[in-house]
């Protein structure tokens, strides 16, 4: 899938390439590795030399003992080296070339004097010193260099080793031990415990564990439990109590629709899902620190915390000053239904959106207790793919959830998911009581959870979504944008260009076969009404094409990202702050795609994770992204200095309709219309001319249910 942006920087198009002037590697899967070392680091030699030169030269001189003179030569080089390195790589330096001239030609001349000094006076050459520093600069980095690739190679080896070429879609290497210790659950506490651990909520005290740099709580659980006579009703806040809990153990996954390539399958559910996990660094800090909430993927049928794309502890671990909080929420047909033509479903009317009024309560538990932890209430971050991603871009049009969130990133996700009638969920409802051989409600009621499982496996194709209800969701979210219902809140989306191969690996060959062909046949029958014959002659060519499968496949991704455009735009429209990201990055196996969950994986720096899932993040983007991330919670400007991050060029992230684009490794500011050289017809939908900057959007896509479905909500792809 390609995507649209404009240039992000005054100039010619500025390419951030990771460490880029001294050393450049391609390695084998054409990701472009980071440079070694740079023109600062030699700078940085320079006087470093001259520490390490005048105190090893003066000790010998004084005639201390060999081991005496290396140490004092060690320490006061070092302490050189620091002191230097911090002033070259301040931002006062960085941010202007003339400060960096100015810097290098004053070491050059300290340097230069130095050695006058040393030879008249001590006989002794600073060159040699300077020559052998300068070795070191790059002796070190290129050795650091070879064992790194030499590990990554053996790493990607061992993934190849396992998926082959990717056509058996996600496979897991889940060890049993790891899939018992997952499942534990947690117990209240009746004896001693670690009163530096606990944390005192309204509905408890909850006792966390200590992990390497952070503290976790996990399996809190904000709402009552959505079981017996709450089923399929609305979340109802936990009583007050003063009891206390471990807080060890993820909480139950909500039930859900299982697929072959889905990693949840291994986690217990339940309809008791509702419970949230906590991650906090061990480094305190006097002010309350910002909150980053993740919203998981799943297309509204399936996904969870426990997801090991969600885990926290890594960025934690880099990034003390925030705390970040997982939940669950109920989902397919104990999250989004619609019981009104059901007897006895008058009972029930919040059922159409269960899992958003879940999603809700989350927000609101943690506004009320996240400050026991350290958090600022007032400074919280939503974070969410795919169906996450969706899930907040209806929040943000929401009045129930207003002021429950200040900044949102959202990536591959937009209002288009959601119903903009109730006609599909009642016909799910209708599916699911012929599924039971029920007649109404209270035979409903009276079914066991894993009876409703068995037939939610089954109509997993009919599987709901949100419903543009007018009560807790706007009729009209883009209207709502437009009127300033977001008003507030600052955005990132991001768009990925290859989701398409993500989807197939989840769900397999021949459900994603299905998927697009319907995806694809319900585009064409919009826009068989329509009367531009030049998007018309590309959609027909896309269908006819020799390599049908990929041809409607690249369709409906070229959609899709048309609506997460189309967001942007409204919400631009809106006065809302936005920023735009496109994930181009060239996949370890191809078959298996590269989109969101390379993207969250990059975001939180999971490493682990993305290896599981047949894939090996860059680590330089990895680390430029957490960095945006990082200024984004702090309400920085998404701005990088030279050298802000060690050998990487400075760039500026501009607002919408400027755009950052990640391709083959490199970070780079560029139009959006470049990415869409294959659909320039869809294009003329949103009304954008391939060579200007300005938009003009005045139609877009009125999509069918079907596809709105199959094709916008399910294609996330980690479990």
């Amino acid at each position: 899938m390609r995507d649209c942006y404009s240039p992000c920087h005054e100039g010619p198009a500025a390419l951030l390439s990771v460490r880029q002037p001294f050393y450049d590697y391609e390695h084998p899967n054409g990701q472009k590795m980071k440079k070694i070392f740079t023109v600062d680091d030699i700078m940085v030699a320079f006087i470093a030399s001259l520490g390490y030169g005048f105190s090893e030269t003066i000790s010998r001189l004084l005639g201390w003992p060999e081991v005496i003179c290396m140490a004092v030569s060690v320490v006061i080089g070092i302490a050189f080296e620091e002191t230097i390195s911090k002033i070259v790589f301040s931002e006062t330096v960085q941010r202007k070339p003339l400060h960096r001239f100015f810097v290098y030609g004053t070491f050059f001349l300290i340097f230069l004097i130095a050695q006058y000094i040393s030879v008249s006076q001590l006989g002794v050459s600073m060159f040699d010193y300077l020559g052998q520093q300068v070795v070191s600069v790059i002796l070190f980095p290129v050795l650091g260099f070879i064992v790194n690739l030499i590990i990554r190679a053996f790493r990607a080896r061992k993934i190849r080793k396992l998926y082959g070429d990717g056509s058996g879609g996600y496979v897991f290497d889940v060890k049993n031990e790891d899939i018992e210790e997952i499942n534990k659950q947690n117990h209240a506490v009746t004896g001693e415990y670690d009163a530096d651990l606990a944390v005192k909520t309204k509905g408890g005290i909850y006792v966390g564990e200590k992990q390497k740099g952070f503290i976790t709580y996990l399996g809190i659980p904000y709402a009552k439990p959505p079981v017996g006579e709450l089923r399929w009703k609305a979340p109802e806040p936990l009583p007050a109590s003063d009891a206390v809990f471990e807080a060890k153990n993820f909480g139950a996954s909500a039930i859900q629709v299982e697929h072959k390539g889905v990693i949840i399958k291994h986690h217990r559910q339940s309809e008791d899902c509702l419970s949230l996990n906590i991650c906090v660094g061990k480094h305190k800090t006097e002010t309350p620190k910002p909150v980053l909430v993740l919203f998981h993927n799943g297309d509204f049928s399936y996904g969870g915390s426990v997801d090991p794309l969600m885990y926290s502890g890594n960025f934690i671990n880099k990034h003390q000053d925030i705390i970040t909080v997982s939940f669950n929420y109920r989902l397919g047909i104990f999250g989004f239904i619609d019981f009104s033509d059901v007897p006895g479903g008058e009972a029930y009317p919040d059922a159409i959106n269960l899992g958003l009024l879940d999603q809700i309560a989350a927000l609101k538990w943690i506004k009320e207790n996240i400050a026991a932890f350290g958090g600022d209430p007032e400074r919280i971050t939503v974070l969410g793919f795919e169906s996450g991603a969706s899930s907040i871009c209806l929040l943000a049009a929401s009045e129930r959830a207003r002021g429950l969130f200040q900044k949102a990133f959202v990536f591959f996700g937009c209002p288009d998911s959601a119903y903009v009638t109730t006609e599909s969920s009642r016909a799910l409802a209708g599916n699911l009581m012929r599924e039971t051989q029920t007649k109404s409600m209270k035979e409903l009621m009276q079914l066991g959870t894993d009876v409703l499982k068995d037939a939610s496996q089954k109509l997993w194709q009919n599987m709901c979504a949100p419903t543009c209800d007018g009560s807790w969701i706007p009729a009209d979210v883009y209207r709502a944008y437009q009127e300033g219902a977001a008003s507030g809140i600052e955005f990132i989306i991001g768009i990925p260009g290859n989701e398409r191969q993500v989807l197939r690996s989840v769900i397999g060959d021949q459900k994603y076969e299905d998927l697009m062909s319907a995806g694809a046949a319900d585009i064409q029958n919009y826009m068989n009404a329509s009367a531009d014959n030049e998007v018309q002659a590309y959609i027909q060519t896309q269908m006819a094409s020799s390599d049908e499968l990929e041809e409607k496949s690249k369709l409906v991704e070229h959609w899709m990202a048309l609506c997460m455009y189309r967001t942007a735009a409204k919400l631009s429209e809106g006065g809302n702050k936005v920023h735009l990201m496109y994930w181009n990055e060239k996949p370890l196996i191809e078959k298996l795609g590269s989109g969101s969950v390379d993207a969250a994986a990059a975001l939180l720096g999971n490493s682990e994770a993305a290896e599981l899932y047949g894939s090996m993040i860059n680590e330089d983007l990895s680390l430029v992204l957490q960095v945006f991330l990082q200024k984004f919670i702090n309400g920085d400007e998404l701005q990088l200095y030279p050298n802000e991050i060690r050998g990487v060029d400075g760039i500026d992230w501009k607002g919408f309709p400027l755009a950052l684009i990640m391709s083959e490794g490199n970070i780079q500011c560029d139009m959006i219309e470049d990415r869409f050289k294959e659909v320039k017809g869809l294009f003329k939908l949103v009304k954008i001319s391939p060579n200007k900057k300005s938009l003009n959007l005045t139609v877009f896509l009125p999509i069918g249910k079907k596809f709105l479905i199959k094709t916008l909500i399910i294609p996330f792809l980690n479990p």
